[in-house]
């Protein structure tokens, strides 16, 4: 069995674990603005752990389809006020959504137990930051930037070239004094991928495994599920939902989510029914 070695405590991978979005952005895709202060955000987060989210993951860019860069002054801002705050009233895992080192650092000192980044550690001065905080990470696969990563997508084979990929980046991690067992993939659904492509993930998930880390998937409410039945951003939930299910049936280890307490039902009852 997986444990992911976080500072605060092991979280055993002996079931599927459900990591909570917290987006404290003025425009992310499904959830950007819903909050004007810290006080908000924190209650929120609450509201994720009590629903029985294993983690509470706080971003402060948004990474959705054309989304411009944000200056890491206001990134900081937005994340380590509400980080600190929601660590003083809950003893929940965290992790920040970032890929900025500043950003790491400040959330780790604030009480973030986790790194979770679309880029993999590739922004300048991110791998080294991530190996002296010595927390678990999670390296994603994006191609391209969100700013155009979906103009124009293009794969001969997109399990095998995000396989080799994050293959690529745990040897960079090692190499920089991370440990392996501190490591997490997430084949980046959604990111600079077709909904071909995103299928075709989804079938081939379970080669993921081979890499030997724990495997995050986040298929909540993504563009897949309005291309497959025609469903606004907020009428995504079943869909969501039955993308989870089925990435946990192909091995998925963390699922990241938007609607925790119907998913954590969800994957009880499929626990309960020996298909999970």
């Amino acid at each position: 069995m997986l444990t992911i070695p976080c500072r605060r405590r092991p979280l055993p991978l002996d079931r599927a674990r459900v990591m909570g979005v917290l987006n404290v952005t003025p425009d992310s895709f499904s959830d950007g603005g819903r909050f004007t202060s810290v006080a908000e955000a924190v209650a929120a987060a609450l509201a994720l752990a009590g629903e029985g989210a294993d983690i509470v993951d706080v971003g402060g860019e948004s990474t959705r389809p054309g989304a411009r860069p944000v200056p890491v002054a206001d990134e900081l801002a937005r994340v380590v006020p509400v980080v600190a705050g929601l660590r003083r009233a809950s003893d929940v895992l965290i992790s920040v959504d970032t890929s900025e080192p500043a950003v790491m650092e400040s959330a780790v000192a604030a009480g973030a137990d986790l790194i979770n980044d679309v880029r993999a550690l590739r922004r300048p001065g991110a791998l080294a930051a991530a190996a002296r905080l010595q927390v678990p990470v999670v390296l994603m696969h994006m191609q391209g930037e969100p700013a155009t990563m979906q103009q124009a997508p293009a794969y001969d084979d997109v399990v095998a070239e995000v396989l080799a990929f994050l293959a690529d980046r745990i040897a960079a991690c090692i190499t920089a004094g991370l440990a392996r067992a501190s490591l997490i993939i997430d084949p980046g659904f959604g990111f600079g991928k077709r909904p071909a492509d995103n299928l075709a993930l989804l079938e081939g998930l379970h080669r993921f495994r081979a890499l030997g880390v724990p495997l995050l998937a986040g298929l909540s409410r993504k563009s897949l599920i309005g291309h497959l039945t025609g469903a606004a951003i907020a009428e995504r939930r079943g869909g969501s939902i039955a993308l989870a299910l089925a990435a946990r049936a192909k091995g998925a280890d963390i699922l990241r989510v938007h609607d925790v307490a119907d998913t954590v039902q969800a994957l009880a009852v499929a626990a309960a029914l020996g298909e999970n």
